[in-house]
């Protein structure tokens, strides 16, 4: 038999309690457990309400505060920003000698009469229909920053390659570009990088390839059938196609100067280098895509670069035309020679090239018109270039100038090869696309 369970002493307690309550009868304890009387207190700040409620505040202030230190960081930067378009613009005032009070006369001067860095090609257009040239000097003076298409009339007296005297149209037709090439910087005193002959085939498809040009037209090109309309109209901001472009580069009505037709073909030029790309690499896909046979003094990637510099200018309008004035036998004056050479094409600021003949320029003051002719064949055999300046009033005596005093022994030996003496020779100014001049007076005898 198993020994009888003892209540534990909770147990008994309430039993005898309940015994105690009610004498003689017995009654179950209640069912309570001690859980029911437990209480969990948890702080309030740990509560999920309270916390959400904490974050939400707590990241509002973030969001406040991180948009005010944007703010603040973006009026930082306005101010930086302002502050350097400011410095900006004054610097490029200032450069650009723009500030008033802060330039003069003599700082412009400076720059002017400073060496200027220019790069030049000399274009040959071709007419392939009608026949006939027209040339141009296109200049990019990369110091001024300007550029300049040059034009030359075909009248320009130039040296052959025998040493005679020619014209610039029949230099083109018999000499080529290389002989012409020296030519023009024989008498012009310039050093030009290349030749670039351009077909009027080839213009139209330049003009075609760059979407049309627009040129303010000065006359009415006829259409070639009578009763047609005009191939080209005449007014301001005109839109010419390839073919109207040709048409009216090439137009000369009947009885018209040369330099009219010369300053059309300029138009077409400066139109034309508006519409070709700033960059040199697009700008030399454009010159691949005509398939020209290029001189190879100026290939297609340096075509490519010229023209693109080139047009960097004639977009914002930093490009002209100028004429190169010639009288009528082919010659330059001073005047003109000095205003067209010396300034736009910078004929003595460069020195000659390593072995190049020394450029002696001749006037005919003696009133006997075989003077220049004699001079030019002792000045070439002598091994000078020869420069026309053509012909001035009669002078009494000859002198040669020479510029500066490294030039003088050079000067007393061109007096020697015409047969001059040595007191003839006196320091001045030379014509500007000379070394030395000579001026012939009635005391040169002609051999």
């Amino acid at each position: 038999p198993q020994p009888p369970v003892q209540p534990s002493p909770q147990e008994a307690g309430t039993e005898a309690e309940a015994d105690a309550a009610l004498p003689g009868q017995r009654k179950p304890a209640p069912d309570y457990r001690t859980e029911q009387f437990s209480f969990i207190e948890e702080p309030d700040e740990d509560s999920e309400d309270v916390i959400d409620w904490l974050k939400f505040t707590e990241s509002r202030s973030e969001r406040r505060e991180e948009a005010r230190r944007k703010g603040r960081n973006r009026m930082v930067a306005l101010i930086v920003v302002a502050a350097l378009v400011v410095v900006g613009g004054v610097g490029y005032l200032w450069s650009a000698d723009m500030i008033p009070g802060l330039s003069g006369p003599d700082e412009k001067k400076t720059v002017a009469a400073g060496a200027q860095q220019r790069d030049m090609i000399v274009v040959h257009l071709h007419d392939t229909k009608k026949g006939g040239t027209s040339t141009a000097l296109l200049v990019d003076n990369t110091t001024t920053k300007q550029g300049t298409t040059v034009l030359l009339p075909n009248s320009l007296a130039v040296a052959g390659d025998d040493g005679t005297t020619t014209t610039l149209g029949k230099s083109v037709e018999d000499d080529g570009r290389t002989g012409t090439r020296e030519a023009i910087d024989t008498l012009l005193g310039t050093r030009i990088t290349g030749t670039w002959r351009l077909d009027t085939p080839y213009l139209e498809n330049l003009v075609e390839l760059v979407g049309n040009i627009e040129v303010d037209t000065d006359t009415e090109v006829p259409a070639a059938k009578k009763g047609e309309s005009p191939l080209v109209n005449k007014g301001e901001a005109q839109t010419l196609s390839g073919p109207m472009a040709v048409a009216y580069a090439t137009y000369r009505a009947e009885g018209e100067p040369e330099a009219k037709q010369l300053t059309r073909f300029g138009e077409v030029m400066r139109a034309t280098l508006r519409k070709i790309s700033e960059d040199p690499k697009a700008a030399t896909v454009t010159i691949e895509t005509l398939l020209q046979v290029l001189d190879p003094s100026l290939p297609e990637k340096d075509l490519g670069a010229s023209l693109a510099k080139l047009a960097s200018r004639a977009k914002v309008g930093d490009y002209k035309t100028a004429l190169l004035p010639v009288q009528a036998d082919g010659t330059l004056t001073e005047a003109d020679t000095r205003g067209v050479v010396k300034d736009i094409l910078g004929g003595t600021v460069k020195a000659p090239e390593d072995g190049a003949p020394l450029r002696v320029a001749v006037r005919n003051a003696t009133g006997n018109q075989k003077a220049a002719e004699a001079a030019r064949v002792q000045l070439v055999n002598g091994g000078y270039a020869f420069v026309d300046s053509g012909k001035a009033g009669a002078e009494a005596s000859s002198v040669v100038l020479y510029r500066s005093a490294e030039d003088k022994e050079k000067a007393v030996e061109v007096a020697k090869t015409l047969g001059l003496a040595a007191d003839d020779v006196k320091k001045g100014e030379p014509a500007a696309n000379a070394d030395v001049s000579a001026v012939l007076g009635q005391d040169y005898k002609v051999q």
